[in-house]
């Protein structure tokens, strides 16, 4: 990892009709693949639109690669590579047609590197869009990300609704992107078995609130599930766990400092938090 930021939002503000992005700040450290979850609603796609300038900001500061992203638009949108998962390439268009019709949009545009990557990735070039299955339509828009050689890689839920064949291609796709360190992901999902795959960094947002941005490993490495009975409820600190859940077994809470947990509390149970652990816990912790 380089340790520049490919991506950086300092309390960006955004209120919408019925919404607010409320203050939200993270990082993008250059080479990494950073996960961005949270449940429906909670501002995930209106960040992206906020990095990317489709909705303009009401405050606080974006900056990629280092600039601006309203005052160089243009230039930082030749090094982004977006994948959306609602939005399609026109069904009628062939993978031929859209390889002209970039090279017209795009300065870095490589003709040849897209057909590459159409062989790659087993994409006819003359079979119409409306043909495509949704796997086959998330590759055409990888191939066309890597293309105009993108720098960042911005994607709105890539993997939502493949089969596991087709959505481990794509992860391993991706993490092949980041080997270049100059390379940097930003990847928007709610399969959290993905992120937990191949993702350095994860930041959790709810309400248009970011809750945490923390590096993968540090994660796992801090928070634990702790097991105890209700009777054990009364000793232990509330500000000591988080989303406290009571079931026919018992109780259950997520630790968010293990170690310490751990020497205070040596009679209970901690177990291991998988990311979508450390989701759900932290979801029903904040009020």
């Amino acid at each position: 990892m380089t340790g520049i930021n490919a991506a950086e939002l300092r309390n960006v503000c955004k209120v919408r009709k019925d919404f607010k992005i409320d203050n939200v700040s993270f990082k993008l450290p250059s080479g990494t693949i950073t996960g961005f979850v949270g449940e429906n609603g909670a501002g995930k796609t209106t960040v992206i639109e906020l990095i990317l300038d489709i909705i303009k900001r009401d405050s606080g500061e974006i900056l990629v690669f280092g600039m601006d992203n309203i005052t160089h638009r243009s230039e930082i949108h030749e090094d982004i590579g977006v994948v959306f998962d609602t939005v399609k390439f026109p069904d009628t268009l062939t993978a031929c047609d859209l390889n002209k019709i970039m090279s017209g949009i795009y300065k870095n545009w490589d003709e040849d590197e897209f057909v590459g990557y159409c062989a790659r990735f087993a994409l006819p070039i003359d079979k119409k869009f409306a043909r495509f299955s949704r796997g086959m339509t998330m590759k055409l828009s990888l191939a066309a990300a890597f293309s105009h050689k993108a720098k960042l890689l911005i994607l709105d839920e890539p993997t939502g609704g493949l089969d596991p064949a087709a959505r481990n291609e794509i992860l391993d796709i991706i993490q092949e992107f980041v080997c270049d360190e100059e390379h940097t992901v930003l990847f928007s999902s709610h399969i959290t078995g993905d992120l937990e795959r191949i993702a350095d960094r994860i930041v959790f947002i709810r309400g248009g609130r970011i809750i945490f941005s923390e590096d993968t490993i540090e994660l796992s490495e801090t928070r634990a599930v702790a097991k105890f009975g209700e009777e054990d409820i009364p000793r232990i600190s509330p500000e000591e766990y988080t989303g406290l859940r009571k079931t026919p077994f018992g109780c259950e809470a997520l630790v968010t400092d293990r170690r310490a947990f751990a020497e205070k509390y040596p009679d209970i149970m901690l177990c291991n938090a998988s990311v979508e652990d450390i989701i759900v816990f932290s979801s029903r912790g904040v009020k």
